[in-house]
């Protein structure tokens, strides 16, 4: 299914009045506002592969109707989103879910769709069909180097599969750890991990870079290998310039502090990516702002803020990814919703007053820190996103377009009630 451009202008005309009275009125009070709406039309956020489908729990999987069953219609759903949002103009793959028959031809799918590739992931969380050794005990962490060397040659694989379709980075996020006291040698893992990375590393491209992900437990419970961002810190320092720390919001104990990682690992220059989600309790992986968007605008005013110091540009320097398994809901709308609140900390980051705060701070003056952010916070700034949104195209209420238009609807009666899409 397409969306008719011709239908989406009468669905933003019949908006237009309102929207019109509610941008002037917002803009009025908003410093630089054009250099904020271009900031905001810049800015993308890739939407992964494996979350097309109705994503499983550890009790069942409630597959939805409509799911995308081949590569081809993941990357037509994506620009589904993206002729809606204007904002969804990525896609990052999983392999071996997503190896493409024809690199060619699904790269200039891609292209038809104003789709590019983001980062591939590579995957020995799970043993494949046919697969020679397991990674029961680890992968790139196994006492066994032909198991070690199994995950080592899958990665590359996995990089020669991102050069064919224009990516330029690999994600390697590793279940390795233990479950028992005892189980492990914690030097030996780390080393043994290390050691694998850096011929993982070895084979980048010079322009390419690679993000290690850490994650606090699960599927191990009582160590990981790659278990804080410290940890993941250590490794992309030991491997070399190309390697960065990825933060996924999901991926940390209860009560972290997110915006003091994120501020640290952007001072020492070795901040890659996030993947963007919300949890009530660990990694839940939930519509992103659905728990604790506060949360999520002090994140992005340290991102702000930290890529503003050091000259990078919001929304190249940086991978922005959504991680979320849905379950309940429609998985397309659950990403409509997400890149929406994506977008809505973005803007209200960037209408904080900068200076002063910073006097706040060096003043200690507490009370005034803490009204310039809420004062951001609390300012309404869909007018803003969506304003952006019409002027590159996109629909001025995405979410209602959706349903009014029946897509879902239409993509089960193309795909069939029962389709499963692969991947979680």
């Amino acid at each position: 299914m397409q969306i008719e451009k011709y239908k989406l202008q009468e669905l933003n005309q019949e908006a237009a009045d309102q929207h019109t009275g509610r941008f002037n009125t917002l803009a009025e009070g908003v410093k630089n506002v054009e250099d904020v709406l271009q900031k905001l039309q810049a800015f993308q956020i890739a939407i992964p592969s494996w979350a097309l489908g109705t994503g499983g729990t550890r009790f069942g999987r409630f597959s939805g109707g409509g799911e995308p069953r081949t590569l081809e219609e993941k990357i037509e759903d994506v620009g589904l989103l993206h002729a809606l949002n204007r904002s969804s103009g990525a896609i990052s793959l999983h392999i071996p879910w997503d190896i493409p028959e024809n690199p060619s031809a699904i790269k200039a799918l891609a292209a038809q769709h104003g789709l590019r590739f983001d980062a591939v992931n590579s995957n020995t969380f799970q043993d494949q069909k046919d697969q020679p050794h397991s990674y029961k005990f680890g992968s790139l962490q196994h006492t066994d180097k032909a198991v070690r060397q199994q995950a080592i040659d899958h990665n590359i694989e996995v990089i020669k599969q991102g050069v064919e379709l224009g990516s330029d980075s690999l994600t390697v996020w590793l279940s390795d750890g233990s479950s028992f006291p005892g189980q492990l040698n914690f030097r030996k893992a780390f080393q043994r991990t290390l050691e694998s990375l850096k011929e993982i590393y070895a084979a980048l491209p010079d322009d390419w870079k690679m993000f290690v992900e850490y994650k606090a437990f699960e599927p191990n419970f009582y160590s990981m290998t790659v278990g804080d961002w410290g940890q993941s810190f250590t490794y992309a320092n030991k491997l070399g310039p190309k390697a960065y720390t990825l933060v996924d919001l999901g991926h940390h104990l209860p009560n972290a502090n997110i915006e003091q990682i994120v501020s640290l690992l952007l001072m020492e220059g070795k901040l890659g990516g996030f993947h963007f989600n919300d949890s009530k309790y660990g990694d839940d992986d939930l519509t992103v702002g659905s728990i604790n968007p506060y949360q999520l605008f002090l994140i992005f005013n340290e991102l702000v803020e930290g890529m503003d110091q050091r000259g990078m540009n919001h929304a190249t320097d940086l991978g922005w990814m959504i991680d979320a398994s849905h379950n309940i809901k429609d998985p397309l709308e659950d990403l409509l919703q997400s890149v929406e609140a994506i977008k809505i900390a973005y803007a209200q980051a960037l209408l904080v007053d900068t200076a002063a705060l910073e006097a706040a701070r060096e003043s200690n003056d507490v009370v005034m820190a803490q009204e310039v952010l809420q004062a951001a916070y609390r300012t309404d700034v869909r007018p803003l996103v969506a304003e952006a949104r019409l002027r590159v195209g996109g629909a001025l209420h995405p979410l209602q377009v959706y349903r009014s238009l029946s897509v879902r609807k239409n993509l089960v009666k193309e795909r069939g009630e029962k389709t499963v899409a692969t991947g979680l």
